[in-house]
């Protein structure tokens, strides 16, 4: 009997010691004799906290994302019925009333030049920049250049972060894109998406427009953020959505990268954006132009207004003659005629390819400074 009962030991303690070693090397043979109707989670391994997942974007949105800032204004405004005597009379005088704006911005230097839209920080008088950090300090509007929707502040503040300058020429239809930003004030957001389109125009937002178009959720507040590649690298500056709820449908607009650093180097160089002008009036060249005008080409833009004294006048051009080409590029539309007259130097000649009823011309203008438009509220 003595000796059944120390097999029978022996035998228990085997078994409750393979049983501790296969549930803690194989948990999952376990699982598979579990009851019926008892639920058995079998948890994988958590992953080492410096090894993002496969596929995972958390590289580029820890290189990004400290240098994308919140924006917050403050503007005074009165009612705009404070000066009837009867408003008054009923209602008290109300004074001036803060209204509260809303945007984001990204960190481009060291020396604490913020860009931004010009829509974010319009007619401001307070502007307040909220880092990732926690970090605030006041801004200081340095420039801003509304026909590109663009504007530079500057903050003074130590160890700033700065977001790395990508080749916004580079894009392709189809690549992957993050947007970082504080949309409806919830807080710093990253959403993905892939570029949509490329050199979109004639939206009627912006003088001069080049957008990237990315299904990548853009809101209200987003304005001013970061559009980066899987890098990192900033590609574009989120301008504008389309949409009939006042939320992303999934149609988003930024502005190329290669553009926000021109208009920042002119900026911060000249106090403004200097570009070129001519002095003209151009349309797009439809059949209707072109057979009133004589013209056998349906190529280029049509010049229907030439104002007097200006630099376009002076080199010879003339109402009904079509642009084809600007300092060797190629014009086929009115935007990218603006876009290549902008981009010449004041003062310096440069040669036009014309069309005039049927006979190629060459003429040298030379540009001027383009004057500084007048200001409209959006």
């Amino acid at each position: 009997m003595k000796r059944l009962w120390l097999v029978f030991a022996q035998a228990v303690t085997v078994l409750l010691a393979a049983w501790f070693v296969v549930g803690t090397l194989k948990p999952q043979w376990l699982a598979r004799n579990s009851m019926p109707g008892t639920l058995s989670i079998i948890e994988s391994p958590a992953a080492p906290t410096s090894m993002p997942a496969p596929g995972s974007l958390n590289g580029a949105v820890r290189k990004a994302a400290p240098a994308v800032v919140s924006i917050n204004t403050s503007t005074s405004a009165r009612h705009p019925l404070s000066n009837d005597p009867w408003f008054r009379f009923f209602f008290g005088d109300r004074g001036e009333q803060q209204q509260a704006g809303l945007g984001s911005g990204v960190i481009m230097s060291p020396e604490g030049y913020v860009l931004t839209n010009n829509h974010v920080i319009e007619n401001a008088d307070a502007i307040e920049v909220v880092l990732q950090d926690a970090r605030r300090a006041s801004a200081k509007v340095i420039g801003t250049d509304p026909e590109s929707d663009l504007a530079v502040l500057k903050i003074q503040l130590d160890k700033l972060p700065t977001i790395t300058l990508g080749n916004s020429d580079a894009l392709q239809v189809g690549d992957q894109v993050l947007a970082i930003g504080n949309p409806f004030g919830v807080g710093q957001t990253v959403t993905s998406g892939i570029v949509s389109a490329l050199g979109r125009n004639q939206l009627g937002i912006n003088t001069f427009e080049n957008f990237i178009q990315t299904d990548a959720a853009i809101n209200p507040g987003n304005s001013g953020g970061a559009l980066t590649d899987i890098n990192g690298h900033l590609m574009g500056i989120n301008t504008a959505i389309y949409s009939r709820s006042g939320g992303s449908m999934g149609i988003g607009f930024a502005i190329p990268a290669s553009t926000a650093r021109q208009v920042l180097e002119s900026i911060v160089k000249n106090g403004q954006v200097v570009r070129g002008w001519i002095g003209v009036e151009p349309n797009e060249l439809t059949p209707e132009l072109a057979q009133t005008f004589g013209i056998k080409t349906l190529q280029g833009v049509i010049v229907t207004g030439v104002l007097n004294n200006g630099p376009a006048a002076a080199a010879g051009i003339r109402p009904g003659d079509v642009i084809v080409q600007v300092d060797g590029q190629p014009v086929r539309t009115v935007s990218e005629l603006l876009t290549r007259i902008a981009a010449l130097v004041p003062g310096q000649p440069a040669p036009f390819v014309l069309q005039r009823r049927g006979d190629e011309v060459q003429a040298s203008v030379t540009p001027a400074q383009r004057p500084r438009p007048r200001q409209q509220p959006r």
